[in-house]
C-alpha cells in the first residue's frame, strides 16, 4: 500500500543512496515492521538521469529482487508523472495544459497521450498520474498551468481522449498504461487561490462544474487511476471523505482501478485538524477509500500496522486495498511480462515522430490574440529584428511544472528559432532586458536602442519555472495579482514608445492581465507552455509558415479584482453587467474564451436545427455551413453554446455543449453537424436530479463565447 515518491529525503540524501534504498525498499529490507514497497513513483525522474536504457535496466532490476527475493514475489507497480509528456530524462515535452486546451483538437491530444504512453511502457512505467483534468476555475493558482480549460465540457472531452490515448483497448499492451486523473475531484477553486486551500463549493457546483471531466474519463471512458485532491470540500477534506472516494467514485461512477493519495495527502486531515495525528489520519484515510500512500506518511506504515492490532483498523479493509493493488498488476500484466527489453527501451521508441507531434502540437495551441493592422505575419526578409524580453532566450520557461530534471534532448527557444526563420541577411539582435520577477537586471535602455535600430521588436514576457528560486509558474506559485510581474510591463512600454512596430509574444501557464499591452501593442501572441519545440513554433506563426488556429479555453480577465471571470456565469451577473460596472474599469474580460484569430476569414451560414420539438428523451441535430472566405488555409474551431432559457432553477447565459475544428482552404465550404442528446440538455433540479426540463433552449453558434455568428432555437415538450 506504499509506493513512495523517490524525491522523499527519508530514501536519502543523494542519488546513490536512494538507488540502494529502493532496492531495499523493494525487497523488504528498508523500513523496520513494514513489507517490501508496492511500486514507487516519480524514481525515474529523481534517480536514473541517463535516460531510457539506465532507466529500463534499474527497473528490470528492482523488478528481480521484488520477484527472487521477497516471499509473496509480487511485481511493482511503477508510477510517473506524464502531465504533459513522461517526466524522466529522455521524455518528450509537449506543450502543457492550456497550451494543449487551446487546440481545441481532443484527436490530437489522444495522439499525444499515446506517445506519453508508449514512451513510459517501454520503460517499464506502468502508470502515468498528474493528467490534470479538473476545470481552471481560479487562474492564480500556479498549478492551473497543468489544466486545461475553465469549461468542464471542454474538460471532459479532453478527459476521455487523454484515458484512451493512455490506456487504448488493452492496458496490458506493451505501449499502454493506467492513466491516472488527477485531481480527483477537483481543487482549482481554493479559498483565495491559494494551493491546497479548502474548496468551500456547494454540491450543485460540484455536480455541475467539477464532476462532469470525471464522469467522462472514469464512467465512459474507463480510466483506472485517480489521485485524491489536498483540499478539504464542504468542511470534509478529501483524503477522509467516503462520499468522495468511495461513494461517488466507486458508486455513482463505477470506478475499478487505483485511489492514489497526494505527495503528504494523509497529512491534510491532521493540519484540517479532523484527525489529531498521522495515526487517526491513516485509519480514516483507508476507511475513506485511500488505497496507496505516496509519502512516508506513518498513517499509511507502522501506525497503521498498530492500527490493525488495537481494532481501529479491519483487516478487511486492508485486504479491500491490496485486493485493489493486486487486480491492477494483473490487468497490467505484471505477473507474466515483468520485464521490459532495454534495448528496445532505446530503439523502440519513434522519437523524431513524437518531436515532430510536438511541435505540431505547440502549433496548434499558439493562440494570436491581437494583430491590428496586419502587422502578423512578418516578412522573413526584414532588414532588422530586435528580440527582446527575458523568455525569448529561455529554454526551461518554455517547459512548465512537472518537467525533467535532467532533459537530454535539444530545447528550441524562441530567439532560435527566430533566427533559424528568417533570411540569412536579416539582423537579429538580442537583449534581455529584465529578469522576469525583481528589478536585478535593468537593460531598458539598451532594448530601447535596440528596438529603434529594428524594423520589428519581439518581446517575449511572462512567467518562468518552477524550480528557478524566484519562480512564478507552477505548483504552489500562486500570484494575487495576474498582472506581468517585476519590470515587464515597463520593458514593453519602453519598447513600444521607440515607435518600431512591436509584436508581444506571452510565455506563460494562467492567463495574464495584460491590459495596458491590449490596449497599446498592435500584435500579440499567446504561446503560453509550448514544450521542447516551442521556439520553432512560435516563428511559424510569427512569419506565416502555419495560420494559427489556437483558441482560448480560458477567459482572460483585465484584472484579478474580477475573479472569478469565467464565461458560462449566471444570468444575475448578466443582468447588472448590461446595466453598470465597476467604477474603475469594464466588467467584461480582456479576452473571452474562445477568441482566437487567424490570417483568413470564416463564415457561418444555413443554421438548420431539427427537428424544432423533442421530448425530453430525444435528440436534436444542429448544422451550420462554413466558408472559409479569406486568402490562405486556416482552421476554425467551430462552437456550439446552449442556453436553457427558462428553468426551475438558475442555469448559466451559455454553455458550450459542442465544437470542432475545421481545416478549410480557400473558398472552401464545409458543413458541421452537432448532436444534442438529453445529456447536453440536462440541468440538476433543486433536488440536484439531473431532468431534462419542457422549454425553449437557445442555439448559439459561432466563433468563441462572444462572437456568435448563428441563432436559433427548439422547443422541448412534455
Amino acid at each position: 500500500m506504499n509506493m513512495p515518491c523517490v524525491y522523499l529525503a527519508e530514501l536519502g540524501r543523494d542519488v546513490p543512496s536512494k538507488r540502494e534504498n529502493c532496492r531495499r525498499f523493494a525487497a523488504g529490507a528498508f523500513v523496520e515492521g513494514i513489507g517490501p514497497a508496492g511500486g514507487f513513483f516519480t524514481l525515474a525522474d529523481n534517480i536514473l538521469p541517463g535516460g531510457p536504457r539506465e532507466q529500463a535496466e534499474y527497473f528490470n532490476e528492482l523488478q528481480r529482487i521484488a520477484l527472487e527475493k521477497t516471499r509473496l514475489k509480487i511485481p511493482l507497480l511503477q508510477t510517473e508523472e506524464g502531465t504533459h509528456g513522461l517526466m524522466c530524462s529522455g521524455g518528450t515535452i509537449f506543450p502543457e495544459g492550456p497550451s494543449l486546451g487551446s487546440t481545441f483538437n481532443p484527436a490530437l491530444l489522444e495522439r499525444i497521450y499515446a506517445a506519453v504512453a508508449a514512451e513510459a511502457r517501454i520503460v517499464g512505467i506502468h502508470q502515468l498520474f498528474t493528467l490534470v483534468v479538473e476545470p481552471i476555475r481560479d487562474p492564480r493558482l500556479g498549478r492551473n498551468e497543468e489544466a486545461y480549460s475553465e469549461d468542464p465540457y471542454l474538460c471532459a472531452r479532453f478527459a476521455e481522449a487523454i484515458v484512451r490515448g493512455v490506456q487504448g483497448d488493452d492496458v496490458s499492451a506493451p505501449n499502454k498504461a493506467i492513466a491516472g486523473l488527477c485531481h480527483y475531484p477537483g481543487q482549482s477553486q481554493p479559498v483565495s487561490g491559494i494551493e491546497r486551500g479548502a474548496m468551500e463549493i456547494s454540491e450543485r457546483m460540484l455536480r455541475e462544474i467539477f464532476l462532469p471531466p470525471w464522469v467522462a474519463g472514469i464512467r465512459k471512458a474507463g480510466a483506472l487511476g485517480v489521485m485524491a485532491t489536498y483540499p478539504a470540500i464542504d468542511g470534509i477534506p478529501a483524503h477522509a471523505s467516503k462520499k468522495i472516494l468511495t461513494d461517488i467514485l466507486r458508486g455513482e461512477l463505477n470506478f475499478q482501478g487505483l485511489v492514489l493519495g497526494e505527495g503528504g495527502g494523509i497529512g491534510t486531515l491532521v493540519y484540517e485538524r479532523v484527525a489529531a495525528d498521522q495515526k487517526q489520519a491513516g485509519q480514516i484515510a483507508l476507511r475513506a477509500g485511500l488505497d496507496v500512500g505516496i509519502s512516508f506518511e506513518s498513517g499509511y506504515m507502522r501506525d497503521l500496522i498498530d492500527s490493525v492490532r488495537e481494532g481501529r483498523v479491519s483487516m478487511a479493509d486492508i485486504d479491500r486495498a491490496v485486493r485493489r493493488i493486486l487486480r491492477q498488476k494483473f490487468r497490467l500484466g505484471l505477473f507474466e511480462r515483468p520485464y521490459v527489453d532495454p534495448a528496445r527501451a532505446v530503439d523502440g521508441v519513434p522519437r523524431a515522430a513524437h518531436r515532430a507531434l510536438a511541435l505540431e502540437a505547440a502549433r496548434e495551441g499558439i493562440v494570436l490574440l491581437k494583430n491590428q493592422g496586419n502587422l502578423l505575419p512578418l516578412r522573413k526578409n526584414l532588414a532588422s529584428i530586435a528580440v527582446i524580453g527575458p523568455n525569448a532566450a529561455h529554454e526551461r520557461n518554455l517547459l512548465g511544472d512537472y518537467v525533467s530534471r535532467t532533459i537530454l534532448q535539444e530545447v528550441v527557444t524562441i530567439l532560435e528559432g527566430i533566427r533559424a526563420k528568417v533570411s540569412p541577411s536579416t539582423r537579429v539582435s538580442y537583449v534581455k532586458g529584465c529578469n522576469v520577477i525583481g528589478s536585478g537586471l535593468d537593460e531598458i535602455g539598451k532594448a530601447r536602442e535596440a528596438a529603434r535600430a529594428a524594423d520589428v521588436a519581439i518581446v517575449v514576457v511572462g512567467e518562468n519555472e518552477r524550480r528557478a528560486p524566484d519562480g512564478t509558474n507552477g505548483e504552489g506559485k500562486d500570484l494575487a495579482s495576474l498582472d506581468l510581474t517585476g519590470m515587464q510591463e515597463e520593458l514593453v512600454r519602453a519598447v513600444h514608445a521607440t515607435g518600431t512596430p512591436t509584436v508581444v509574444v506571452l510565455v506563460n501557464g494562467r492567463p495574464l492581465a495584460v491590459r495596458w499591452i491590449a490596449e497599446h501593442v498592435p500584435a500579440i501572441v499567446e504561446a503560453w507552455l509550448p514544450g521542447e519545440q516551442g521556439g520553432h513554433a512560435v516563428a511559424d506563426v510569427l512569419f506565416g509558415d502555419v495560420n494559427p488556429s489556437g483558441r482560448l479555453p480560458v477567459t482572460v480577465p483585465r484584472h484579478s479584482g474580477q475573479l472569478p471571470v469565467y464565461y458560462n456565469y449566471r444570468p444575475s451577473k448578466a443582468y447588472w453587467m448590461s446595466r453598470s460596472h465597476y467604477v474603475d474599469m469594464p466588467a467584461t474580460p480582456l479576452f473571452e474564451f474562445g477568441h482566437g484569430l487567424s490570417y483568413t476569414t470564416f463564415a457561418y451560414a444555413n443554421l438548420h436545427i431539427s427537428p424544432k420539438q423533442i421530448r425530453p428523451a430525444g435528440e436534436v441535430e444542429v448544422s451550420v455551413d462554413v466558408t472559409n472566405t479569406g486568402p490562405r488555409e486556416g482552421a476554425e474551431a467551430v462552437q456550439l453554446y446552449l442556453d436553457d432559457v427558462i428553468s426551475s432553477v438558475s442555469t448559466p447565459v451559455k454553455e458550450l455543449k459542442g465544437f470542432e475544428k475545421v481545416w478549410l482552404k480557400p473558398g472552401e465550404s464545409r458543413t458541421m453537424r452537432f448532436r444534442l442528446a438529453p445529456e447536453h440538455l440536462s440541468l440538476l433540479n433543486e433536488h440536484l436530479e439531473p431532468v431534462v426540463e419542457p422549454g425553449l433552449f437557445e442555439v448559439m453558434v459561432g466563433s468563441s463565447s462572444e462572437k456568435i455568428h448563428l441563432r436559433g432555437s427548439f422547443e422541448v415538450v412534455p
